[in-house]
């Protein structure tokens, strides 16, 4: 700790003790991060019935999901940091403006280039459930944080992966402009909902803006566990957004010509893989973070490799190998996920918000390297050039956390 303060000299005092975190606070902040970062994946399964509506080139299809994952590494970096500066409760409040009118304007949309700018500013404030994880880990109690943010984070992982589903089935059956407009409405709802629930949290840091973000690059350096963190999740964030950024274009294609219910309707199969993050939270207690990190690239990594033999089977075998292959690699990622947030929301109790930043900027990061590559490899390659990104990307993560590291 004498470092880390050394960096910060204007850190506040260690934690003081916090409200009780009742179960109903818990789930009421899962719901609220999972309503949340649902808004950056609703997109995604209904971009073939999207690009039929506006005329739009592939390529500029792939840039709505690219554009809102570079939004929210982008927010993440510039905001999430205030929440060791100010009251996060406040900061939720703001967020929750922003995102809902950038989800009116992408509803609005007349052309694919104001749906563009919307997907970005609609990552840019969906930052707002990274204020709601710290939050659930300071009120935690230390013997019970892996548990906490496991749940919190499967109502956030929840969200990623139903926000599929009901996008699917919402645009198929009224228009993708009401999902929207739908979107807007309950972030507006449960935003107002947890700001008024959540209990004030102080400062732990006097720091000006210019100088929290500059601590930024100073918890990078100090802390390796931190680096190794992000630098494994990040890798394994471009196989999961490689997978669901490209699967609606490929199933609206030959073979199968399915429409957007049925690519949504795969996030079903990922769900059941992110109901598994509170077991990974309490293994994580009881054993600590580091062998869940290794489990979870692996399992990860298992289903990619099996995907790869998806066109060699007949096309209702290709669907149950999708649906078996995302459940596997759901579970792999957010069970890794888990574990990393656990390790590093023990490094340092007064800079959470911080050093949440870093590790979700590098996921995010991947994920839009994810979304990008995909496309690309889609064309070029077909299906296994999206499978075989997500096992090489995984096996790096693998050996990243297998890597010794250094004491």
């Amino acid at each position: 700790m004498q470092e880390t303060n050394a960096i910060l000299p204007a850190r506040a005092a260690p934690e003081r003790a916090a409200p009780a975190l009742t179960p109903a606070l818990t789930g009421l902040l899962a719901a609220g991060a999972g309503l949340s970062v649902a808004s950056l994946y609703y997109s995604q399964p209904i971009l073939g019935s999207l690009g039929a509506d506006m005329g739009a080139s592939p390529g500029a299809l792939a840039l709505v999901p690219t554009l809102t994952q570079l939004g929210y590494a982008l927010g993440l970096l510039l905001l999430a940091p205030l929440g060791d500066r100010f009251d996060r409760r406040h900061l939720i409040l703001g967020k929750t403006s922003a995102l809902a009118a950038a989800l009116l304007v992408a509803a609005g949309a007349p052309t694919i280039g104001v749906l563009q700018v919307a997907g970005l500013a609609i990552g840019v404030a969906a930052t707002m459930a990274q204020d709601i994880v710290p939050a659930a880990a300071s009120l935690a109690p230390e013997a019970r944080r892996g548990k906490v943010v496991g749940t919190v984070m499967t109502g956030l992982l929840l969200g990623i992966l139903l926000s599929r589903v009901v996008s699917g089935f919402v645009a198929e059956h009224f228009h993708w402009r009401a999902m929207f407009v739908a979107a807007a409405a309950s972030v507006a709802a449960i935003g107002v909902t947890v700001w008024a629930r959540l209990p004030a949290s102080a400062p732990t840091t006097r720091l000006g803006y210019g100088r929290l973000l500059g601590s930024l690059a100073a918890l990078w350096r100090r802390h390796p566990a931190l680096r190794r963190a992000t630098l494994a999740q990040g890798l394994l964030c471009v196989g999961f957004s490689a997978f669901w950024s490209t699967l609606a274009v490929m199933l609206h294609a030959a073979p199968f010509h399915l429409g957007s219910t049925a690519a949504g309707a795969f996030g079903l199969a990922g769900a059941a893989g992110a109901l598994a993050a509170p077991i990974a939270g309490k293994l994580a207690d009881r054993r600590g973070p580091e062998p869940v990190t290794r489990i979870g690239a692996g399992v990860a990594v298992a289903a990619f490799v099996a995907m790869t033999a998806g066109p060699l089977l007949s096309p209702p075998g290709q669907l149950i190998l999708l649906a078996l292959g995302a459940l596997g690699f759901d579970l792999g990622v957010q069970a890794t996920s888990i574990a990393h947030q656990t390790i590093v929301y023990g490094i340092d109790p007064g800079a959470r918000s911080r050093l949440n930043a870093v590790l979700l900027s590098g996921m995010f990061l991947g994920m839009a390297a994810g979304a990008a590559l995909g496309g690309v490899l889609l064309a070029a390659w077909g299906w296994q050039g999206v499978t075989g990104l997500g096992a090489v990307a995984g096996l790096g993560a693998l050996a990243v956390r297998l890597w010794p590291a250094r004491r």
